[in-house]
């Protein structure tokens, strides 16, 4: 009986890693939503055309390659979660973030926010490959996005002259 269960328990075990035929089809990302409506990512599509570990790094089980990671993580193995947001703050300057990147034992103070993260994988991508590079190609703007960055409906005239009058 001992054995038997001690063969069980040493038995290599399968990883955390998701398979790509056990992800979501489609991916809501809607981290800044106030600003943009959420871009409904076609996972499914992607996953035909590039590996999971081009766009989720080690989480997937695959080896770290950019060296910035391998400081630290060459040996982390695959990690319980394949969540953008498990590692890349989408708050990139809240007091928490900030604090995490001045401890000077974490190395983490040139790790992307995650929109950073996203535009670097995506845009990267999509530019050797002939995918949609262009803001509104992805993004469309709701309408405290367009009033903050004074586009669409709220673009400056030149009867307004703009926030600036017009300079």
């Amino acid at each position: 009986m001992a054995l038997a269960i001690g063969s069980v328990l040493l038995w290599p075990q399968p990883g955390n890693a998701m398979e790509a035929a056990d992800a979501p089809e489609t991916v809501e990302i809607n981290s800044l939503s106030r600003l943009y409506n959420g871009v409904d990512f076609n996972h499914a599509m992607h996953t035909e055309i590039a590996a999971c570990v081009q766009c989720h790094h080690h989480t997937t089980g695959g080896e770290v390659s950019d060296t910035n990671c391998l400081r630290c993580h060459a040996k982390s193995g695959e990690a319980n979660t394949v969540s953008c947001q498990e590692c890349h703050s989408s708050d990139r300057f809240s007091k928490e973030d900030l604090s995490k990147r001045d401890n000077p034992s974490l190395y983490h103070i040139d790790k992307p926010g995650l929109k950073g993260a996203y535009h670097l994988n995506c845009v990267g991508c999509h530019q050797q490959t002939g995918g949609p590079t262009g803001c509104q190609d992805c993004h469309t703007m709701t309408e405290a996005g367009e009033k903050m960055f004074q586009t669409g409906q709220h673009a400056p005239t030149e009867t307004t002259g703009g926030e600036h009058g017009g300079h």
